[in-house]
């Protein structure tokens, strides 16, 4: 049996949740790499309810495969969605970053199972097709683990307990006293960009429930259609930003099969405008529209940083140019690239999250965050 080294797909993430030092390698696109902005158009220029529902008419009615199938099912797609980069026959688990056999379906619990993000007991879906099956929130993972897991809400534990994967320390805990999981940081932005996506895509249509975020810590037996903790989830959502790996996983299951995507990865600031401090704003894209090309390599760095970061890019560029936005998508500071290095003084901006977007022959946008 293989491990996975987190290295290998989430290098950047690490270094910005880690270290908080030097590069920061993992960009937040505003428009998905290599996905047609146009696909969200009808959502610009909206906020708060108005954002949501729009959102959710986008994203509402998507293909749906059943749970176990002798014709392609959720096994199969997970194969293709959560598959090992170093090892395709292998799968990774999302609570451990551990490598298994993807062949090893269950095989009496020795093998791996699928998790539902969304716990399954939070409005009572089950496995049955739609939310019990949406591969957005379903991800690998290991039977003990997932029991571990259960139905417990997403927030940072206080007296903490290692959750353990057939002998290896995954990362992740949970709490000794509150009913809650921790995930490892190496996912806790994937974890929260689900949840997000189901509390949108799931509107009480039909016979499907109405999901709601909530701030509060159920109990075992809730069946209440609410998940939690919001305010975690947030924070989480912008400590661990989106990389390729979800990036990827977006596209496949968009391209190949649901035909949906999970908007908060393609714009992760989404979270803030409707369930976080950004709801009186209206959402206006920062990038183009259109398709994102990336035909440079940039870098900012320190990050964080107290006083000044700098740009630097590979090739010295004409006519580029800079643009800090605040979390609400406020400009504070603007400016062109001065060759290869550009220093930007930021001594004059408040603490807090910024955005450093890129512009040229591509657009391309980093996450600053000021001490």
């Amino acid at each position: 049996m293989t491990y996975f080294r987190p290295l290998h797909r989430k290098s950047g993430k690490i270094n910005a949740l880690k270290s908080f030092s030097f590069i920061l390698l993992i960009s937040i696109p505003f428009a998905a790499i290599g996905q047609d902005s146009s696909y969200y158009s009808s959502a610009f220029n909206r906020k708060a309810e108005d954002l949501k529902s729009q959102l959710h008419i986008l994203i509402n009615n998507h293909k749906e495969y059943p749970y176990t199938s002798t014709s392609t099912d959720v096994w199969d797609i997970l194969k293709e969605t959560d598959q090992d980069p170093a090892n395709p026959k292998n799968v990774i688990l999302l609570y451990s970053g551990r490598s298994v056999d993807a062949a090893q379906e269950y095989n009496g619990g020795a093998g791996w199972t699928r998790e539902h993000v969304w716990a399954k007991s939070r409005g009572n879906f089950g496995t049955d097709a739609g939310p019990g099956t949406d591969v957005h929130h379903l991800r690998p993972l290991d039977n003990s683990v997932n029991s571990t897991r259960n139905n417990r809400a997403f927030d940072k534990c206080k007296d903490c307990k290692d959750v353990i994967d057939n002998g290896f320390n995954t990362g992740s805990k949970t709490d000794a006293t509150l009913y809650t999981f921790e995930p490892r940081d190496d996912v806790k932005g994937d974890v929260a960009r689900m949840i997000f996506y189901m509390a949108v895509r799931y509107e009480g249509e039909g016979a499907e429930p109405d999901l709601e975020l909530t701030e509060s810590i159920l109990g075992n037996t809730d069946q209440s259609p609410v998940h939690g903790v919001k305010s975690t989830l947030l924070k989480w959502n912008q400590l661990d930003p989106v990389n390729d790996w979800e990036r990827n996983r977006n596209s496949i299951i968009y391209e190949k099969y649901q035909g949906n995507r999970n908007p908060f990865i393609d714009y992760p600031e989404l979270a803030d405008y409707i369930f976080g401090d950004s709801t009186s704003y209206i959402w206006k894209p920062l990038a183009k529209t259109g398709v994102q090309r990336l035909s440079k390599q940039l870098k900012v760095y320190p990050n964080p940083t107290h006083n000044v970061i700098h740009v630097v890019v590979e090739a010295e560029l004409a006519s580029a140019h800079y643009t800090i936005y605040d979390s609400k998508g406020m400009q504070f500071l603007s400016g062109k690239l001065a060759g290869k290095n550009t220093t930007v003084d930021l001594q004059n901006m408040p603490e807090g999250t910024y955005f450093i977007q890129v512009e040229g022959d591509y657009i391309q946008t980093f996450k600053v965050i000021k001490k």
